[in-house]
């Protein structure tokens, strides 16, 4: 231990910008260098330890100094921090030792034209070159070796030996914190070469180099590599229990938001992920560009992506309308930072960040008409099921009405689109989050035929979004972090889950193809078993399951129970009525509709029982307007069921006086 902190003593001692005594130590270290290097060409040139010819010309020892190092600093030689040097400084050693080499030669050949053959001169320059490129590699390797043993450097290995693969090795070995041992990769040509001292093997052979090495991580440098390519090799890496991180995406790479070497960790989406399908730029432009666009909910997960996307689409003005202060004071500061990086020459859209609830229908209309609005994106809603259940009189108040007053408004402001975001869980509901959600999608069906078509509302239905709040991804990640254990609510329960980028980019060119009342159904693929999500979790997190077989294990899973409100399987479609589109990943859903009258009625009635609170009955009301909606569980309201024991305790209380 204390060898260690000596270790890092001399490394942050030597590797200190701001010492001033560094520079005048390498400078010495050439003043004793450069003579070593003109005796040693002489000997090699004449064979003997002592050449007469080099005591017949030893005033030219000082001389060379003299004119060495005012060149050497010229060339920066003094200026590189010695842990970090690359093939560019040693560029530079190269064309400082050829300059001072000719200017050796020159005055030699005015001052002693025959005291040395020019042949001297070019062992001279070989030697130098040596000396003074070799000393600064000893160092370097001296320095990386002190500060990997200082700071416990992890044995890893890179997947990957193309260029990224490469960048990776160069970063890794000036660092500290890793210690490159080897790398894999699938292709066979590269397979048995090196990089950086580094044999390139096949990936069969990662079990025997995991184990020999001692290595516990391995880095993914693939950042270009397909999805699906991408899922294939965490299956693999995932049977050999080594904790699994990855190098950017290519694209935050080029444009400057990640070095090669800020590892990440694996991202859900990278076990999860599909193949993207390419955006139609029209669809994306189409409600966007030039436009002003409003989101509610611009601070939550989904609104905030689609703040982030529309914003780069350059719309003439972006409007965010948030109940959540931090929310929107976040978001704002992030889009700024976002329109920070544009050129000069281009236009930027105006933000404008706004505190408002969805159900003020005055003030709704007011910023509508105001700013001129083209797009309405309405994502706020209360979305956790749980949550919603405890709490169903704001999930209606929120969901429902803040729907029907926002599109109300958007209607009566002459708004050309307006974009619900809806759910899964409005299909066949079992909650008072997805009842809420299906009612709002026929509301604005309803709405749609009452205004004559003057505002196109449209509904985009999907699962979840990987990484929202809510989601069970971050819950899992934490639960990992802090040692287990994971809790799954049911052994056999599945999800859609979807990337919030991807999800936002298809909700925008969805919102393009909107022609009246349309319900979209975005293509979420297979559906994913929460018990595998969490097994992978763990194994590409280098740790293993804990349970009864493996008591030695690390993270235990744990199956609690079914949450309020919750199901097993989420569906998509309420039938077999579906249409495809222009887009491959969206799908248009043909489904009942209420008439004007029902929904009339129901929203009066809904209005009444929240008024009321009373939970019971708005429950009631949505189960007779939504046919497929069937309650998993009793009444969670604890207000309510608070409120109806007092009343019932004090009419008993009545009838015994």
């Amino acid at each position: 231990m204390q060898d260690k902190y000596v270790s890092r003593l001399i490394v942050n001692f030597i590797q200190h910008p701001m010492l001033h005594w560094r520079r005048p130590l390498i400078m010495l270290l050439d003043v004793l260098l450069l003579p070593l290097s003109l005796w040693m060409a002489c000997m090699l040139q004449f064979g003997v330890w002592v050449p007469d010819r080099l005591l017949q010309v030893s005033w030219a020892l000082p001389a060379v100094l003299v004119l060495a190092v005012p060149v050497f600093v010229r060339f920066g030689l003094y200026r590189a921090v010695m842990i970090y040097i690359g093939s560019r400084a040693f560029f530079s050693i190269v064309v400082a030792v050829t300059l001072h080499t000719a200017t050796v030669v020159l005055l030699m050949s005015v001052f002693a034209p025959q005291a040395l053959p020019l042949t001297t001169f070019g062992i001279y320059w070989l030697v130098t070159l040596t000396l003074v490129g070799g000393s600064r590699m000893i160092i370097r390797g001296i320095l990386l070796w002190l500060g990997k043993s200082s700071h416990h450097a992890r044995n890893v290995i890179i997947y990957g030996a193309g260029d990224a693969g490469g960048q990776l090795v160069e970063a890794l070995q000036v660092g500290v914190h890793y210690r490159p041992m080897a790398l894999v990769d699938d292709n066979p040509e590269l397979q048995g070469t090196e990089i950086q001292g580094l044999r390139i093997h096949d990936p069969r052979e990662l079990p025997l180099l995991v184990k020999k090495s001692g290595v516990g991580e391995i880095l993914l440098a693939m950042p270009s590599v397909s999805m699906e390519r991408r899922r294939q090799i965490m299956d693999y890496l995932q049977q050999l229990k080594v904790r699994v991180r990855t190098v950017p995406a290519l694209e935050d790479i080029v444009a400057g938001r990640a070095r090669i070497d800020s590892l990440r960790e694996i991202d859900i989406r990278d076990i999860l992920g599909r193949p993207p399908v390419p955006p139609d730029e029209q669809l994306l432009t189409q409600c966007v560009t030039g436009k002003s666009v409003l989101v509610t909910g611009g601070g939550g997960s989904i609104g905030a992506e689609l703040c982030r996307q529309i914003l780069a689409l350059a719309p003439k003005r972006l409007i965010l309308y948030e109940l959540s202060e931090y929310n929107l004071y976040t978001i704002e500061a992030e889009l700024r930072n976002q329109l920070a990086g544009w050129s000069d020459d281009m236009v930027r859209p105006e933000i404008i960040p706004l505190l408002g609830n969805v159900t003020n229908e005055k003030k709704m209309e007011l910023v509508l008409r105001t700013f001129k609005v083209h797009t309405v994106y309405h994502a706020a809603a209360y979305k956790h099921v749980p949550l919603v259940e405890f709490n169903p009189i704001e999930g209606v108040v929120n969901n429902v009405f803040g729907t029907w007053y926002a599109a109300r408004a958007a209607a009566r402001a002459r708004v050309e689109t307006f974009v619900l975001i809806s759910t899964d869980k409005a299909v066949r509901p079992t909650n008072i989050m997805g009842a809420t959600k299906r009612l709002a999608e026929l509301v604005l069906q309803s709405l749609f035929h009452e205004s004559q078509g003057s505002t196109r509302f449209c509904m985009v239905r999907f699962g979840n979004v990987l990484d929202s709040s809510g989601s069970v991804v971050p819950l899992f990640r934490q639960q990992i972090r802090s040692g287990g254990p994971i809790t799954l609510t049911h052994p056999k329960m599945t999800r859609y889950f979807m990337t919030i980028p991807e999800s936002a980019q298809l909700v925008i060119q969805a919102g393009a193809m909107c022609k009246g009342a349309d319900v979209f159904v975005l293509d979420m693929g297979q559906p994913i078993a929460i018990q595998q999500l969490a097994t992978r979790m763990i194994a590409l997190s280098g740790l293993s399951i804990k349970d009864e077989e493996h008591p030695q294990g690390d993270i235990r899973i744990e199956t609690t129970k079914i949450r309020p409100g919750e199901k097993l399987y989420e569906e998509l479609l309420i039938g077999d009525n579906i249409t495809p589109t222009q887009h491959p990943r969206i799908l248009r859903a043909c489904e009942h509709e209420l008439s004007a009258e029902e929904i009339d009625a129901t929203l009066a009635e809904l209005r009444t029982a929240c008024d009321r609170f009373d939970s019971d009955g708005a429950r009631r009301i949505l189960m007779a307007a939504i046919r497929e909606y069937e309650p998993q569980c009793g009444i969670e309201d604890k207000v309510w069921l608070s409120s109806r024991d007092t009343a019932t305790a004090t009419v008993a209380a009545t009838m015994i006086n």
